[in-house]
């Protein structure tokens, strides 16, 4: 019964769009459909989850009765079934905000007709990704999300969010073209496109042959993940759209990428060892992403290169190619995909209240606005690793992994037969990492500090060194005309902060959970099982 399930996952997103659609002049039937697609979505990806974490495996879909690897297949295990429920809360979660933000000011940044209709497709390639069994349904994934991120982007119309859009495309575009060449190479050298498959042809082609295919695949998931150094478009795209796309973007969008990648290093090339190169790059892109944040006086960029960094230790756990660090790895993307788009969410209520999202416009808002301070300022601790929050949590799973795997107390537990990688090049790492993790909150207090402690009677000509080493955004943070604050936009940003305090309230559950998924992906034979019972034919 459960298998039935599996595909209304991308179905009814794409049902719901196509309804959306034809409702263009009815506002309310409209956001009616919207948040049921989503709330039924999340509430099927449960379902699925209880069932897979009960059996310990996972459920394998033939779409149209085509055996794999003729047919589609859609794959839901313990990782792909975490990262849609989170997924689809927090697409439920901007949605309301949206609608709210939408209601206040008349639609004119999120057009309904377009907005509803193009979000549920956005809605649908994410999670087609996400339960995707072969490499060309997950291309597929990938175009659908990003067709839509296009109309997101670029709602309404402005010279700056056209330019974010054109790089934004032309980095899309050479992504896709990488990934769809290693597709064919990789279809050429096997015969198959299909994941499962794929884990047990790779392995008999040539080394050289497996380390091209790989790293070209690497090339493609590490532009959509915003690697280092191939994260250099995210800080000039995501800051132009609307509060609501800047922060299922910055959610949800790279950390696709990062499933990706996963899938990759745990399914298709479990016998790869490219540990070294993870470390090195996660390391790069911690500290490369920390230090672009430091120089910025907006809040929108300041954000948009603490998650370029913060991508660096989701990529130091994959490299550690252990179960503790794969667990403390998915953790953290949990974490990192709720607190990111609740930052981002927070940004669009200062800019409201406040008229601007500079340093250098903004000030007295903690006397002005309590709460918005405290919507700010829990996630901002939270992701800057203040203990006990989940920020904390995640980094010490990561960090310990990483001790482990130095010391090689955790050699029984290594993915594969992958190596963690030279000890000093691990603990360099964790240096790096714990250093990023205290400048990101220096980074976020300074900012609250002048945005919210600071007099309003300071800002008019204010000048310090803190303010002279930083940077505006490169078309100029103008300052607009406050706006009210819907009721709405404020409970949706206020139940999702609760929700990252979830995270640090249920994090042992939470890490268990992630732990249990780590241990399905410690041997590509689970997941290959999953989608040939009777055998790779």
């Amino acid at each position: 019964m459960t298998d039935a399930l599996v595909p209304l996952m991308v179905l009814l997103p794409m049902l719901g769009a196509a309804t959306a659609l034809m409702l263009g002049r009815h506002l309310r039937a409209q956001m009616a459909v919207s948040t049921g697609v989503l709330a039924a979505v999340a509430t099927i990806a449960v379902v699925l989850l209880a069932e897979v974490d009960g059996s310990g495996s996972g459920i394998a879909v033939e779409v149209g009765a085509w055996p794999a690897p003729f047919g589609i297949v859609l794959v839901v295990d313990r990782l792909s079934a975490i990262m849609i429920i989170i997924s689809a809360i927090m697409l439920l979660g901007v949605l309301v905000y949206a609608v709210g933000q939408g209601i206040a000011d008349q639609h004119r940044e999120t057009p309904v007709s377009i907005f509803h209709p193009t979000y549920l497709i956005l809605s649908a390639g994410v999670f087609n990704a996400f339960v995707a069994g072969d490499l060309f349904n997950l291309y597929v994934g990938f175009e659908i999300l990003l067709s839509a991120s296009y109309v997101l982007l670029t709602l309404g119309g402005t010279g700056e969010r056209i330019r974010a859009g054109i790089t934004y495309i032309i980095v899309s575009l050479m992504s896709s073209l990488f990934f769809l060449s290693a597709i064919a190479l990789i279809y050429g050298a096997t015969g198959t496109a299909t994941i499962a498959q794929l884990s047990v042809r790779i392995a008999e082609l040539p080394q050289d042959v497996q380390l091209m295919l790989h790293l070209l695949l690497l090339i493609a998931f590490g532009i959509k993940a915003a690697v280092f150094p191939l994260s250099f478009w995210l800080p000039d795209s995501y800051p132009t759209a609307p509060a609501p796309v800047t922060a299922v973007f910055a959610g949800l969008l790279t950390k696709v990428g990062v499933y990706a990648i996963i899938r990759a290093e745990t399914v298709i090339f479990p016998e790869s060892d490219l540990s070294t190169l993870f470390l090195v790059v996660g390391g790069l892109t911690m500290a490369v992403g920390i230090l672009g944040a430091l120089t910025q006086a907006d809040i929108k960029r300041l954000l948009s290169f603490t998650l370029v960094s913060h991508i660096g230790y989701m990529i130091f756990g994959i490299g550690l190619a252990s179960i503790a660090g794969l667990a403390a790895t998915i953790y953290y993307v949990v974490h990192h995909i709720t607190v990111q788009t609740t930052l981002f969410l927070t940004t669009g209520l200062i800019e409201r209240f406040g008229g601007a999202t500079s340093i250098t416009r903004l000030g007295g808002l903690r006397s002005a606005s309590p709460v918005l301070a405290v919507l700010f300022f829990v996630p901002a601790l939270n992701l800057g690793g203040i203990p006990p929050f989940s920020g904390f949590l995640g980094k010490v799973g990561l960090f310990v992994a990483g001790a482990d795997a130095a010391n090689g107390t955790a050699a029984s537990q290594t993915l594969g037969t992958s190596s963690t990688g030279p000890a000093w090049l691990i603990w360099v790492v964790i240096a790096v990492g714990t250093a990023t993790s205290l400048v990101t909150l220096y980074a976020l207090a300074r900012f609250w500090n002048l945005a919210f402690w600071r007099p309003t009677g300071d800002v008019e000509g204010y000048r310090s060194a803190m303010i002279d080493s930083m940077q505006e955004a490169p078309a100029g943070a103008t300052l607009v005309a406050t706006r009210t604050t819907p009721r709405l936009m404020v409970a949706a940003t206020t139940a999702l902060v609760l929700l990252t305090v979830a995270l640090t309230v249920f994090a042992g559950p939470l890490y268990d959970l992630a732990g249990r998924a780590a241990e399905n992906l410690r041997d590509a034979s689970v997941y290959v099982s999953l989608v040939f019972p009777e055998g790779v034919r």
